[in-house]
């Protein structure tokens, strides 16, 4: 049975991504910074991108990786470091996970780390798949504060992103590392459409049974809000990010999660329903 390798197990998409594994019947080796989780289903494994001893350890006799790092100012050359790794240790097949749009010149600062990383895995010569997923609409959960309060605030304007649910993301990944026919392909996920702020508030409203607000806000403000939340290098790329979205240049919809999966990509009245139902 091929073992597969999976980081960031306990983030969003990982913890999303093993159970959809482990239902197709492969062995899961979960890699986790924290000694006292352990991953039902998953051998589990410690270790930390920074730690080339303990990533190699965890590498041995894998077939296949998921690579996706956690947030840090220096994620490229950690994904780097741990790709090389990987190439190594005998691994056949890498997963990346990217970002939608991701370019060299890119004035976004993690879509050019992204694209420095895939330049990277493509020159390693082993078998890889680039993911390029959309802004996640898991991200609103970090906004659930304000949500509760009844409004939702970006700097955004009326501009449309075909946004993504994590869960298809991981379900896309999981037929792409168990699958064939992937080998050396970069796929571009989305949801089924794209939506404004104003109507992801709408389904948020309708899910919640009360009205919730869209507020465009400037990125000063923004950026305020975000002040010892989030370092200041992560404020500055989400607000590059959002800059990019603002410009419409995320709105594109993709049918790859359908393709890869065999069903449409879920709605964001799905995603609310899930999250946001009046209890």
């Amino acid at each position: 049975m091929d073992t597969i390798l999976v980081t960031g197990a306990t983030g969003t998409l990982g913890s999303a991504l093993i159970p959809a594994l482990l239902t197709r019947g492969v062995a899961v080796r979960a890699m986790t910074r924290d000694p006292g989780r352990i991953i039902p289903g998953a051998e589990t494994v410690v270790a930390d991108l920074r730690d080339p001893d303990a990533v190699g350890a965890a590498l041995k006799g894998v077939d296949a990786v998921f690579l996706n790092s956690p947030s840090a100012s220096d994620a490229a050359s950690l994904q780097i470091g741990f790709a090389d790794l990987a190439r190594d240790a005998g691994v056949n097949r890498l997963v990346l996970l990217s970002q939608y749009a991701a370019r060299g010149d890119s004035p976004v600062r993690f879509l050019r780390w992204h694209a420095e990383v895939e330049a990277h895995v493509r020159s390693l010569g082993i078998e890889y798949t680039v993911l390029r997923p959309n802004l996640y609409l898991q991200a609103l959960l970090a906004f659930s504060g304000t949500i509760e309060q009844g409004f939702l605030a970006a700097p955004i304007g009326d501009a449309a992103v075909s946004a993504i649910d994590t869960r298809d993301i991981a379900d896309a990944a999981a037929a792409v590392l168990t699958g064939t026919g992937h080998a050396g392909r970069t796929y571009t996920l989305t949801g089924p459409r794209a939506v404004t702020h104003a109507q992801i508030a709408q389904a948020l409203s309708e899910a919640m049974g009360r009205t919730v607000t869209f507020h465009d806000t400037s990125a000063d403000q923004f950026a305020a809000a975000l002040a010892g939340l989030l370092p200041p290098w992560q404020i500055d790329g989400l607000i590059e990010d959002y800059a990019h979205y603002a410009r419409g240049e995320a709105a594109e919809v993709h049918m790859a999660v359908a393709e890869l999966t065999g069903k449409p990509a879920r709605d964001v009245t799905e995603f609310a329903r899930d999250h946001f139902s009046a209890q």
